[in-house]
C-alpha cells in the first residue's frame, strides 16, 4: 500500500453514504422544474453548494474514482488536458490505486469515496465516476449535490429510478455533465445525426441495433450459481466498500471483481445495458427520441428456464423492442425500435441490404430503414447511405473531431455544452434500462408511463425500477 495519504476503509457517517429506499408516495410527491418526477434521493441542504467559479487562467481540480480498468483510461485521458489537475485518486483496489498513484505523482490517495468528497470537499471541481453500475448513482449524485461538475461511465446508473434523479439533481444544480459514451464526440457520429436531422433517408420506418461483438458471450458465461459460501478477500481490496450499496455477498475469485461483475444483477445491467448507450447513442439524438411507449423482450431460453439464474445472473442473448413516439422523422405514429445482443442477430434480410454473405456486417452498429433508403452506422464507423449508388454524390460534411474527455474538461472552463450532458443521455439510458426491466420479465408487453415513472400494467415489473439500497449506505435527507 502507498505510505502517503490513504483513506480508511470503516464506514463514514451516514450523511456520506448512498441513497435509501423511498416509498413511491415519496418518490412521486412533487415534479421538478427539468419536468420530471422529483427524486427519491434528497441531500441535506448544508451539503448544497454552487459549482465553484474557475478563474480563466486556472486550472480544473479533478478527482478520479476508479482507476483500474476503463477508469485507467479515463485518467490517462483527463491528464492529458493541459488545464486539469489531478488532485485525488480513489479505488478500493489498493494494487489499480498505486498503479494510478505512480502517474500522478502528489495527488491525495482514498479508498473510500465518502472520505474524498467529504476531505476534499470545496477543493474540488469536478470528478469522474468509473466503477461497477450498482455505484455510479450514490457517488454521482453526492458530487452533483456539492456542486462538483460529473463525468460518469455508462450507462449512467443501474436503475431506472436512479437515472431520473441524477438527471433532475445535474438540471437543478447548474453542473456540467457528460455520460461516457465517447463516440459521441466524433466526427462520424455527430455526421449520423446530421444526416438522421436532415431526412437524407427520408422518415424512418424501422431500427435495428445490435452488438453481437466476438468474444461477448464467452465474458458473460459464468461457471455456475452465485458461491453460497465465500473466501477471504485479498488484503489490496476492500470487498465491503466494493460491495457499497449492493446485497452483502461473500467474496469469491474470478466470478464479480475485477471483470464479471457486468453479469450479476446485483452489480450490472447485462449486455444491453452495457454497450447499449454507445449505440442507441446517435439514433437517440439524430432521431429526438422520448420515452417509449412500451418494451418487450425474449431471452435465451436456457436462462429463462433457469430460476437460479434468472435471480442472480443475466442472460447470455436477449431481443428487446420498444415502441417510441413518432414525430417528423418517423415515419407514422410510433418508431418500432430492435435491439439483438448475444445469439440474436438482425433479420437476415436487414443484413443482407450491406453484406450479401452477412460477414462483413458490423457486429456493432445500428441499421435505419427509411422511406428514401437505409443508414447503416457501425460503431466506430462512418455512418453509410444505402443504396450506394443511389447516394453517391452525398459528401460527409466535415467536422472538426473532438475528445470527448477534453470537451467535458472544456465546458466546465467556460465552454460550449457538452455532446453527452445528462439532460439528454438522462432520458436515453432510462429507456435502455427498461429493456434490462424487460428482460427480468420475458414475453410481456410493459406499458410504460414515464411522467409516473411506473409500468402500468405489470405490477411486479415496476419493484426492478429502484433496488433496495444494503442498510447502512444512505444519503440524509432534508
Amino acid at each position: 500500500m502507498n505510505d502517503r495519504t490513504m483513506a480508511s476503509s470503516q464506514a463514514l457517517p451516514l450523511r456520506n453514504g448512498v441513497a435509501r429506499h423511498w416509498s413511491r408516495r415519496q418518490f412521486l410527491r412533487t415534479a421538478s422544474a427539468a419536468g420530471v418526477a422529483a427524486p427519491f434521493f434528497l441531500a441535506r441542504t448544508s451539503l448544497l453548494a454552487a459549482p465553484r467559479a474557475i478563474s480563466p487562467n486556472s486550472k480544473l481540480a479533478h478527482a478520479c474514482v476508479g482507476v483500474g480498468g476503463m477508469g485507467a483510461v479515463d485518467l490517462q485521458r483527463f491528464q492529458a488536458h493541459q488545464r486539469v489537475e489531478i488532485v485525488a485518486l480513489c479505488d478500493v483496489d489498493t494494487h489499480a490505486l498505486d498503479k494510478a498513484a505512480q502517474a500522478v505523482p502528489g495527488a491525495r490517495l482514498y479508498t473510500d469515496w465518502r472520505e474524498l468528497l467529504d476531505k476534499e470537499g470545496g477543493r474540488l471541481d469536478s470528478v469522474n465516476v468509473a466503477v461497477p453500475d450498482h455505484m455510479h448513482f450514490s457517488i454521482a449524485y453526492n458530487a452533483i449535490e456539492q456542486g462538483r461538475h460529473v463525468y460518469c461511465q455508462k450507462p449512467l446508473c443501474h436503475d431506472v429510478a436512479e437515472v431520473r434523479a441524477l438527471t433532475e439533481a445535474a438540471v437543478k444544480r447548474g453542473v456540467i455533465t457528460q455520460l461516457g459514451t465517447q463516440g459521441a464526440s466524433t466526427a462520424r457520429e455527430r455526421i449520423a445525426v446530421q444526416w438522421l436531422r436532415e431526412g437524407r433517408i427520408g422518415k424512418v420506418t424501422h431500427a435495428y441495433l445490435c452488438s453481437n461483438r466476438p468474444g461477448a458471450v464467452e465474458a458473460y458465461r459464468l461457471p455456475g450459481p452465485r458461491p453460497a459460501t465465500g473466501q477471504e478477500p485479498p488484503a489490496s481490496l476492500k470487498w465491503e466498500l466494493w460491495l457499497g450499496s449492493a446485497p452483502r455477498r461473500p467474496y469469491a475469485p474470478e466470478i464479480y471483481h475485477p471483470a464479471k461483475w457486468r453479469a450479476w444483477q446485483d452489480f450490472g445491467t447485462g449486455w444491453s445495458g452495457d454497450i447499449g448507450c454507445h449505440i442507441f447513442d446517435p439514433v437517440w439524438k439524430g432521431l429526438g427520441l422520448k420515452a417509449p411507449k412500451t418494451v418487450w423482450a425474449e431471452v435465451q431460453e436456457s436462462w429463462k428456464l433457469s430460476p437460479e439464474r434468472r435471480a442472480d445472473t443475466w442472460p447470455q442473448g436477449d431481443h428487446i423492442i420498444w415502441t417510441f413516439p413518432g414525430n417528423e422523422k418517423i415515419a407514422g405514429r410510433e418508431l418500432v425500435l430492435e435491439w439483438f445482443d448475444g445469439d440474436y442477430y438482425p433479420p437476415e434480410s436487414i443484413r443482407k441490404q450491406y453484406s450479401e454473405d452477412l460477414k462483413e456486417y458490423p457486429p456493432e452498429s445500428s441499421f435505419l430503414a427509411g422511406t428514401e433508403g437505409a443508414m447503416l452506422i457501425g460503431h466506430g464507423a462512418v455512418p453509410q447511405l444505402l443504396p450506394e449508388d443511389k447516394f453517391s454524390g452525398i459528401e460527409r460534411p466535415r467536422l472538426a473531431e473532438r475528445d470527448h474527455y477534453h470537451h467535458f474538461v472544456d465546458a466546465c472552463l467556460g465552454g460550449e455544452k457538452t455532446e453527452s450532458h445528462f439532460a439528454q443521455s438522462g432520458p436515453m439510458t432510462e429507456a435502455i434500462l427498461l429493456g434490462t426491466v424487460a428482460i427480468r420479465v420475458p414475453g410481456q408487453k410493459l406499458e410504460w408511463n414515464s411522467s409516473r415513472l411506473k409500468i402500468t400494467n405489470h405490477r411486479e415489473a415496476n419493484r426492478y425500477l429502484q433496488r433496495r439500497y444494503r442498510e447502512g449506505w444512505r444519503v440524509a435527507r432534508f
